[in-house]
């Protein structure tokens, strides 16, 4: 076994880089629930073909924007092109009239990145 300085810290590096890094986010859809109460359930549901003053969040990952039966989407959001994975939703979610210019949402945007990963936990298990 070498005792050479250099050596033993360039073997512990790894390990020393591997303690620094942050802990990722693990999503919580339980905490992702709540977050829809508290932030989206007075316009959204996440019910199958309920929509509120917004439209029903129910199954929307994977989706194309714009694509709920029965509600009536901005021009902006009926010609936006999004289909909704977690980048774009998470984009949406922190701020919808910077992702989706002249869209009807009037929801400033949630900031908490943590939040956010659940709420789209949530979102991604409707269906």
């Amino acid at each position: 076994m070498s005792h050479n300085p250099t050596t033993q810290l360039l073997r512990l590096l790894p390990l020393a880089l591997l303690l620094a890094a942050p802990l990722a986010h693990a999503a919580d859809a339980g905490h992702g629930a709540q977050v829809f109460a508290e932030e989206c359930a007075e316009c959204h549901s996440a019910s199958p073909g309920k929509n509120k003053k917004g439209p029903s969040l129910f199954a929307v990952a994977g989706h194309v924007a714009g694509g709920v039966p029965d509600y009536v989407y901005s021009d902006a959001m009926k010609h936006s092109g999004i289909t909704w994975t977690a980048d774009k939703l998470d984009a949406y979610i922190a701020a919808p009239r910077k992702t989706v210019p002249g869209c009807k949402m009037k929801y400033d945007g949630l900031d908490n990145a943590g939040a956010r990963a659940d709420l789209i936990e949530f979102l991604n298990n409707t269906h």
